[in-house]
């Protein structure tokens, strides 16, 4: 059994228990024709227990977490890196979308350095380059990341052309004061914190690696 579906056993499991005990205690007072005072107390305290149990479930119902919805993203699956960069600075970026893509829900990621994109790989949009619309220009001017928990609802998603339409939530890291990082993931809400301090320092470890290696700047038309 999949660890969902034993979840929704434990939470439905006091309704059931609680509906099957009053049944059983009416069944119990339909076939009983003279009542003592006791067994009066002991059906009262029943109804009490099983009314608990009952009020219990559904009060897991309502409390327990609902899972994002997952979608399947429009898009083809690429890996690509210019092909001008050192092979350090490849295998490095190389190695860092990797790690993202296997380790948290990230399913497209695109590295856009001094007006290029140095690499896109994953799950990708039609569109292989990136004009910096107002979000992005806000990441690379502030250098504080931009986490769009649920990109559907924001009227800049437009912006993101180069990431599958339909994506359901978007991070975008500064890499520095050089370029952004910008990943894309297929449920929306799904990044944790834990998740967010783990591609902010991916980030600073390419801006490291892009000090050793710098790219010249190229100004988007």
């Amino acid at each position: 059994m999949a660890k969902s579906d034993s979840s929704l056993v434990l939470r439905q499991l006091p309704i059931g228990v609680g509906m099957l005990a009053g049944s059983l205690l009416l069944v119990n007072r339909l076939w009983t024709p003279d009542l003592t005072n006791s067994q009066a107390r002991s059906d009262a305290l029943g109804v009490i227990i099983s009314a608990v149990l009952i009020l219990i479930g559904l009060l897991w119902q309502q409390i327990q977490p609902r899972s994002p919805d997952v979608v399947v993203l429009n898009g083809q699956e690429v890996f690509d890196l210019a092909a001008d960069l050192p092979d350090p600075l490849r295998l490095e970026l190389a190695w860092a979308s990797h790690i993202l893509l296997t380790n948290t829900v990230t399913r497209s990621l695109v590295v856009f350095v001094n007006g290029r994109v140095l690499l896109r790989r994953g799950i990708v949009g039609a569109s292989s380059t990136v004009a910096p619309g107002a979000i992005l220009q806000r990441v690379l001017q502030t250098q504080k990341p931009v986490y769009l928990v649920n990109l559907q609802i924001y009227p800049g998603k437009v912006e993101f052309d180069y990431l599958p339409d339909n994506t359901q939530g978007v991070i975008c890291q500064p890499i520095g004061t050089q370029g952004v990082l910008i990943l894309g993931a297929n449920a929306p809400r799904s990044y944790t914190r834990q998740d967010e301090i783990w591609i902010a320092g991916l980030a600073n470890k390419l801006d490291s690696t892009l000090d050793q290696w710098p790219l010249p700047h190229l100004t988007h038309p």
